[in-house]
């Protein structure tokens, strides 16, 4: 792949170049990961300690009640691993019954938080450092406090407007009654002892110990039904990651219940076409793109669900056939609106890896919107996502709630490989702009040559669930004009954060190119 190091865009930054990596959305846990490399541990000791850090750090986008998914290449394979939870037992359809949509917060959004789990089965399996040294960094944030960063400060508010009347919330993540201020100290005392019993107990106290009796209790009094057996029947599970050929690229991603197969089937729609032989950011270009993506959001969001009760086998819809009938329905003149019900709001963290034995990591870990369900559990500073709030009411659907069962996920790790040789760990953080934002960056580098800071820094698109196509600025007005005459209803005055926010790391010759996006806090670091 022979990348343009040139810059078209406005950039706050340049890509780092080592042969040890850290790429995150934060800066203070992006030195975390780099102090286990120093330490002597590899690149899943350094994805680990950053992804703990980031608790604390950026607790906007997730916490120590979150779910997460990795890839990692180990130096000759690439393995996956679902740190997802499955909702409480006790679910029925009927418990929601009279409700029009699913609950967006509370009890009735948390299913069993498996990021914790995850954690230790990475480190058991391919760890070099002891379990509790990675904890190190987080606790210290936790305990000494850390300056809050802007961006992150500006998500704390938004993120905390829903939840001021909750006492456990106010008590944690509002200090003073108020959000943070950016460069204002943030103590938890509380998480950081959470973190400590976490790594001494190897992560049993959490599912099985005194961590998992306070979550219970928490919900026993404000009416949710998980459950203590709900918490120690859960495991991290091992999994096939799923591919597609693209451009003479393998490109991998997680499957179901994620959303990664739209990422695979959005590419395999735009492998069609000759994407490079319209202008890189020219109306043509984006046309294409969104409507590929469109397509495969329709068929998501139609069939996805927990792969236990999924009615279409995934690769049946990666079949090169389909797709291409797929790819038919694209008219390059007018924009259509398949259905989809894509989710909104973001609230994730994904972090990169790579160190100088081979080694990559591509983790994601989220809360899902902001602070999750509000829910903070007294004592600890745990805080739970509403990752239930992505299943679906609708009677038959693959993905309707019940007990005992994996909700749809939007957040995504990804991964590209060549000849069996390792290209690119990249990620983009943001709910269902996870894909779109994946899919941008593919073209942006493989099709049309850009470098992986430059592909971050451009200008992005966003279909929205209504099918309103917002775009970032940094479009030409004639561009606009033309996707409007198209038939595209655009949006422009969208904030910055709907655009999501990337962390890559490429394999260059004998050493790694990491970047970070502008539209976070975070950073790449290396030596």
């Amino acid at each position: 792949m022979g990348s343009k190091w040139d810059f078209p865009y406005q950039s706050r930054r340049m890509p780092v170049m080592a042969r040890n990596l850290v790429a995150t959305s934060q800066p203070l846990a992006a030195q975390a990961g780099l102090d286990m490399l120093r330490r002597g541990g590899n690149a899943v000791d350094a994805a680990l300690a950053a992804a703990i850090a980031l608790t604390v750090v950026e607790p906007t986008g997730n916490g120590i009640g979150s779910d997460a998914f990795a890839l990692i290449w180990d130096g000759s394979k690439l393995h996956g691993i679902n740190g997802s939870g499955r909702s409480p037992a006790a679910w029925t359809p009927e418990h929601f019954q009279g409700l029009e949509q699913m609950v967006q917060f509370g009890w009735d959004t948390v299913t069993v938080p498996g990021a914790v789990s995850l954690w230790a089965a990475l480190s058991e399996r391919f760890g070099r450092l002891d379990f509790e040294t990675l904890f190190e960094p987080g606790i210290r944030y936790a305990q000494q406090g850390f300056a809050v960063s802007p961006i992150t400060a500006a998500r704390w508010a938004e993120a905390a407007e829903p939840f001021h009347h909750l006492a456990d919330f106010r008590a944690v993540f509002l200090p003073g009654g108020r959000p943070p201020e950016p460069g204002q100290r943030f103590v938890c005392r509380e998480m950081g002892q959470t973190l400590r019993e976490i790594a001494s107990s190897r992560t049993e106290s959490f599912y099985r110990g005194a961590l998992a009796q306070k979550i219970i209790a928490c919900a026993r009094r404000q009416g949710g039904l998980l459950s203590l057996e709900d918490l120690a029947d859960h495991r991290p599970q091992w999994v096939e990651p799923v591919s597609i050929d693209y451009r003479q690229y393998q490109v991998f991603e997680m499957p179901p219940s994620t959303q990664g197969i739209a990422v695979l089937q959005c590419l395999k729609i735009l492998e069609q076409f000759d994407v490079s032989s319209y202008p890189v950011d020219s109306a043509e270009s984006v046309h294409l793109q969104v409507e590929a993506m469109k397509l495969a959001f329709g068929d998501l969001f139609q069939h996805l669900s927990d792969p236990e009760t999924m009615q279409v086998d995934c690769h049946h819809l990666l079949d090169p056939r389909y797709l291409a009938k797929r790819a038919a329905l694209i008219d390059m003149d007018q924009a259509r609106y398949p259905h989809s019900g894509i989710p909104a709001e973001p609230g994730t963290v994904y972090l990169t890896t790579a160190d100088s034995n081979s080694m990559m990591v591509s983790f994601i870990q989220s809360n899902f919107r902001g602070f999750g369900s509000g829910i903070v559990v007294p004592g600890t500073g745990i805080s739970l996502h509403n990752r239930g709030s992505g299943f679906s009411l609708e009677a038959g659907h693959p993905n309707q709630v019940a007990g005992g069962k994996r909700p749809f996920h939007t957040i995504i790790p990804g991964f590209i490989a060549r000849d069996g040789n390792p290209v690119l760990s990249f990620g983009v953080m943001g709910a269902h702009m996870q894909a779109q934002g994946q899919v941008q960056l593919v073209t942006r580098i493989f099709d049309y040559g850009q470098n992986l800071q430059a592909a971050t820094d451009a200008p992005r698109w966003h279909v929205a669930p209504d099918g309103e196509l917002a775009l970032e600025p940094g479009f030409a007005p004639a561009v606009v004009a033309d996707l409007q005459r198209r038939g595209h209803r655009i949006v422009l005055d969208e904030p910055q954060s709907l655009f999501g926010g990337a962390q890559l790391i490429q394999c260059l010759d004998g050493c790694y190119a990491g970047a970070s996006d502008h539209r976070k806090d975070g950073q790449a670091v290396g030596f």
